[in-house]
């Protein structure tokens, strides 16, 4: 990652980015990234606040064009205390990364496992996007990225409510992308396939080996192969792509 940080190319200069949940795995792969080309990020986290230092750390001398705000995307208060503090401040690119797996059979899964996947993954999602868009309005520009899964697709077992929330962002992607396209705001999804990062760390070694099978390339992907995808989106290159879900799956 040192070597990204000090020969990226420059596409993102200037530019203001919002990364949810960018402090840990996927979302850190892709702040790095905007850093990196030299975008001014804000990573948003919920709690983890060595995550948030670790991340500050790994930035190097490009820490000084890195905020870090403490927030639950789910909370509609917070995220309009958020943007608020962010002014009259031009944001070209929001990226919504901020997810959270409460894995249980629908039959006995807690209504506190369900509200909490779907209020994080798909409302808080939402959320953002309001605010991104009023803001991004003002300039006539703008970049939304969500990060969403195969899941939302294909459906596994045990993940009712994340296969739930993961196909809702499917379908904001596509609506939003339609509301906002003559406002030269661009609306997409990245669909990560089996990424090796903390979120499937209670996976067995079993079942590692069972998954890693059904992958084409026979291997999980590496987060900052999700970054590039997402960073690509997020660029003027991109500027008649919305409404697209790229896969980055290996072949899944």
């Amino acid at each position: 990652m040192t070597d990204l940080l000090n020969t990226a190319p420059q596409r993102f200069t200037g530019q203001h980015t919002i990364v949810t949940g960018g402090t840990r795995g996927i979302g850190r792969a892709i702040a790095l990234a905007f850093l990196a080309e030299g975008a001014h990020v804000h990573a948003t986290y919920q709690g983890n606040e060595a995550a948030a230092e670790a991340l500050r750390e790994a930035a190097g001398p490009h820490s000084e064009r890195l905020s870090l705000r403490k927030f639950d995307v789910g909370d509609h208060d917070a995220c309009k205390a958020f943007w608020d503090g962010l002014g009259e401040t031009p944001v070209s690119v929001l990226v919504n990364n901020s997810g959270i797996r409460r894995d249980g059979i629908l039959a006995t899964m807690s209504p506190e496992n369900w509200d909490s996947v779907l209020r994080t993954n798909l409302t808080g999602g939402a959320f953002m996007a309001k605010f991104a868009v009023q803001n991004m309005m003002r300039q006539r520009y703008g970049r939304i990225v969500f990060v969403t899964s195969p899941a939302g697709k294909q459906g596994f077992e045990g993940q009712g409510n994340y296969c739930a929330s993961k196909a809702g962002q499917v379908g904001l992607v596509r609506a939003l992308s339609k509301e906002v396209a003559k406002r030269k705001i661009t609306v997409n999804a990245v669909s990560p396939g089996f990424i090796g990062t903390e979120l499937l760390d209670d996976l067995s070694p079993e079942l590692v080996k069972e998954y890693t099978a059904t992958v084409p390339m026979r291997r999980f992907g590496e987060p900052s192969e999700v970054a590039s995808a997402v960073l690509y989106l997020a660029s003027r290159e991109a500027s008649y792509i919305t409404g697209s879900t790229l896969e980055v799956t290996g072949g899944l």
